[in-house]
This record gives C-alpha cells, sequence and structure tokens, in this order.
C-alpha cells in the first residue's frame, strides 16, 4: 500500500479559506496565476521561454598528422617484428662470429707478446757465438724545418 506524505484536500469556491498570500514580486517568471475550468485561481508552471536544445556536435575532420600516424604505425609494427625474426635466426651466427673474434684478439695478444720474446732468444744465441757490435748515430738538423744530416758509426 501507498502512502503520501502529504495531504490532497478539494476546495469549493463556497469555502472560504486562509491561505497564506505572496506578492507578485516572490512569484519566479516560470509560474502565472491561472485560472482553471472550475474557476479555481491557482498558480501553474507556464515556461516563457523553451529551453535550448544542447548544440548538437559537429564532425570535425581528421587532421593529417593522425592520419599519417595511423598509416605508419603497422609499418613500423611490421618492421619491428621483421628485424626481431631476422635476429632471432642470425642469432647463432653472430654468436660463432663473437667468438671467432676473441680467438683472434687472443692470437694477437700472444703474438705481441711472443714475438719479440722469440726474436730477443734469436739474437741472444745469435750474439753469444760472434761478438757484439755497437752503433752510434749522430744526427745534426738546421732550423726547424732543416733537412737532417746524420753519421752511423759501427764499433
Amino acid at each position: 500500500m501507498h502512502e503520501t506524505a502529504y495531504e490532497i484536500t478539494t476546495l469549493t469556491p463556497q469555502q472560504p479559506t486562509q491561505h497564506p498570500t505572496m506578492l507578485p514580486t516572490e512569484i519566479p517568471p516560470e509560474v502565472q496565476m491561472v485560472t482553471l475550468p472550475g474557476g479555481i485561481r491557482t498558480l501553474a508552471y507556464t515556461p516563457t521561454q523553451a529551453t535550448p536544445a544542447p548544440p548538437v556536435p559537429v564532425a570535425q575532420p581528421i587532421p593529417t598528422w593522425a592520419k599519417t600516424t595511423a598509416l605508419l604505425t603497422p609499418t613500423v609494427g611490421g618492421g619491428v617484428a621483421a628485424a626481431g625474426i631476422g635476429i632471432s635466426y642470425a642469432a647463432p651466427g653472430l654468436i660463432a662470429m663473437s667468438d671467432a673474434l676473441w680467438a683472434a684478439v687472443a692470437l694477437i695478444a700472444a703474438a705481441a707478446v711472443g714475438v719479440p720474446v722469440l726474436l730477443r732468444l734469436g739474437r741472444s744465441a745469435a750474439g753469444a757465438s760472434r761478438g757484439t757490435t755497437h752503433i752510434t748515430q749522430n744526427i745534426t738538423a738546421s732550423g726547424m724545418f732543416g733537412k737532417a744530416n746524420g753519421t752511423i758509426n759501427h764499433h
């Protein structure tokens, strides 16, 4: 059962009632005094002006940069995917090349240490059989860019 929070009463024009009165300045502009078909005068809401409809959104053109970006996105994504596949196929070869480069570095390092040691051993063995040789070299030059002259003396 539905109960109303207010009491509805019907008054006929013969029954005088005492209602608080409102001044005309207190009535909002959308409310007017109207006379009903039964002769009763009451306040009613009568909108004086139609409320404006919300503006209809206008379709905006898509900017050129957005179109370009949208067209390039799959291309860039495809390129990244192709690069990933290529790297996965090239990985064993890259690992082998890396191992070969490390081997080459080790060979160069061994040569840089080993060759001078071998040369020194060879000279010392050859020097033991014959006498030592002393070489003296005198170089002179005149001026910063002058021609250099030199003499070599074997002792």
